[in-house]
């Protein structure tokens, strides 16, 4: 390349990721619970039916993930462990505060686009109109250090060149699962040496279930990934899935951050029964049926729901 012509300036995106969200809130209100196992989910009660919401650092450690069952972390937990019901409204305030805070940055002098995922994560973005924007490892720090002041919560932050990449590398700052810095970095430059050689299930939107049909296809790799036939993957898995798996191997997404706030687009209702709820015992079924249907109903007056 010519030295007159300047190299492209990434579009820097960064997503933002709360560190044990629930448990943090929880052990905010709760300091002397630092450090310990803690567990939220159901009401609280391993006894009961019920699965993990959230689980601490220190309850990873010992196996304990989101949606296990309650009962089967208890039998994995030591005896100090913590088991705490959900709280929603709580979340919900603590989380509106991260995003308020996150909406209150500037970047290249204009205020940022902030695109919410949910309770604990959201994408970033420079707003229309910016300046210059520096080292995008010094504004991660910058919102680091920010959400910790305003919140007390911590989070990781990681840097991409499109959302897909920076939603990867966020995992590469976190505690347990990259060098504990809080701060990831990933772009097209490095797409291939850091992912080239993991499992199709490290891209973010391949589960175990399009693992495994991948595996049947003999792509086992990113890279692998990246390198197929699409029209082998347009007839083995679909026309409009297919070809959007191998984007994902070479890490494409030419997706903007979006600041449009997130409307469902269904609504529903679900209760964990302790009991099994039976086809012969028709009178509990037929007012269980009538609960729902009638708080899915006041639901949608409340929050209608978008698209088709």
């Amino acid at each position: 390349m010519s030295r007159d012509v300047a190299e492209p300036v990434p579009e820097w995106v960064l997503h933002v990721d709360l560190d044990q969200f629930i448990a943090a809130v929880e052990m905010l209100r709760r300091p002397e619970l630092a450090g310990r196992p803690v567990v939220v989910g159901g009401r609280g009660d391993p006894t009961e039916r019920g699965v993990v919401a959230t689980a601490s650092y220190a309850a990873r450690e010992h196996g304990v993930g989101s949606g296990m069952p309650l009962r089967v972390a208890a039998r994995k937990l030591p005896d100090d462990a913590v088991f705490l019901p959900v709280d929603k409204p709580a979340y919900d305030e603590a989380s509106a505060r991260v995003m308020d805070t996150l909406r209150g940055l500037e970047w290249g002098g204009v205020p940022v686009v902030v695109e919410v995922l949910g309770w604990d994560e959201a994408f970033v973005g420079p707003g229309a109109g910016h300046g210059e924007l520096g080292d995008p490892r010094l504004f991660a720090q910058h919102i680091r250090e920010t959400v910790h002041a305003a919140t007390d919560l911590t989070c990781g932050v990681g840097i991409g060149d499109n959302k897909l990449r920076a939603k990867i590398a966020t995992a590469f700052g976190k505690k347990g699962e990259g060098d504990g810095s809080g701060i990831g970095y990933l772009t097209a430059a490095e797409w291939y040496d850091v992912m080239g050689e993991r499992p199709t299930t490290a891209l973010w939107g391949i589960g175990p279930k399009i693992g495994k049909r991948l595996a049947a296809l003999g792509i086992t790799t990113v890279r692998e990934l990246a390198e197929s036939d699409t029209r082998l993957l347009a007839d083995s898995i679909g026309p409009t899935m297919g070809p959007w798996y191998h984007r994902l191997g070479r890490g494409a997404d030419t997706s903007p951050v979006d600041a449009t706030p997130w409307t469902p687009r269904a609504h529903g209702r679900e209760e964990t029964y302790q009991t099994d709820l039976t086809w012969d015992q028709a009178g509990r079924v037929r007012r269980a049926s009538k609960k729902f249907s009638k708080e899915v109903s006041r639901t949608l007056v409340e929050n209608p729901v978008s698209g088709p």
